[in-house]
């Protein structure tokens, strides 16, 4: 357990694989092959999670590390920042989950990987949804689409000896086939990065810094404090990102929420006045 605090992970994730383990251990010892799991001990405790709080990136760093981007990535940022994807349901978005001319873009897809095998699989808990649309990220998907016409991919559904599904993406690589995320990370948005000032920029021969804080995962940071510091519902938000419910949202984002006392002073001064007779 101690390795897994020191580990450079989240404490979240290193938090599920202690579950795992854990549960794995369990099934042992319900089965007879182990005395007792070693997670009972009194001396064994989960790793702990950490208080550090989301720090969204400023406007200004979103669009020095979308101008940074090869072309046909920056509308990623765009999906990423405007409407609040996961990089895996931004490579599985598809042609036929967005209509430019309304208002809402449907989520149903994302691009995971299983033993290294790439499927297609629906979003995180299973759970589809629908996202608004601003009209400006479809402005920039009719651009995109127009220089990079979507693509017809095959592959596996759900794991990777499922049935062949097709998709026809809108964001690919430059061999027209689906944009992998480790390639990508590290050839294309690290580099965005260190142009951008958020990372260093390495010396000859050295590799990127990591840069964990500030995966593709910082755009849905981004787009939550934005919808949050415009007063949109937590239980909103909490929709638009698919998380599982409203309080996992709060816990990750309560900082970012407005103060209501504010609010709160000038609804009871309009109620009583800014005075009061003595």
């Amino acid at each position: 357990m101690r390795d897994l605090e020191n580990d450079t992970i989240s404490s979240t994730y290193a938090r599920n694989i202690y579950a795992n383990v854990r549960a794995v251990l369990s099934a042992a010892v319900d089965d007879g092959h182990l005395p007792r799991s070693p997670c009972s001990a009194a001396s064994v405790r989960p790793p702990a999670v950490s208080a550090a709080r989301v720090v969204p990136w400023l406007p200004s760093q979103i669009r020095a590390v979308r101008d940074a981007l090869p072309e046909r990535y920056r509308a990623m940022v765009d999906v990423g920042s405007g409407c609040g994807l996961r990089q895996g349901e931004i490579v599985g978005l598809a042609e036929d989950t967005i209509q430019l001319d309304s208002d809402t873009l449907r989520v149903t897809t994302q691009v995971k990987l299983i033993r290294g095998v790439a499927v297609f699989a629906p979003p995180k808990g299973n759970k589809e949804r629908d996202v608004p649309l601003p009209s400006s990220v479809a402005s920039t998907l009719r651009r995109h689409m127009a220089g990079h016409p979507p693509v017809a991919i095959k592959l596996p559904w759900g794991r990777p000896d499922g049935p062949l599904a097709e998709r026809r993406l809108i964001f690919t690589n430059t061999a027209g086939g689906i944009v992998w995320r480790s390639n990508f990370n590290a050839l294309e948005w690290k580099p965005a990065l260190a142009a951008a000032g958020l990372i260093p920029t390495p010396g000859p021969g050295e590799p990127y810094a990591s840069a964990r804080q500030h995966g593709m995962h910082a755009l849905r940071h981004f787009y939550a404090s934005v919808l949050l510091d415009a007063g949109e519902s937590i239980k909103a938000v909490s929709e638009y990102l698919g998380h599982s419910d409203p309080a996992m949202t709060l816990r990750v984002y309560a900082h970012l929420m407005p103060s209501s006392s504010e609010r709160a002073r000038r609804a009871l001064d309009g109620i009583f006045g800014t005075t009061r007779e003595p």
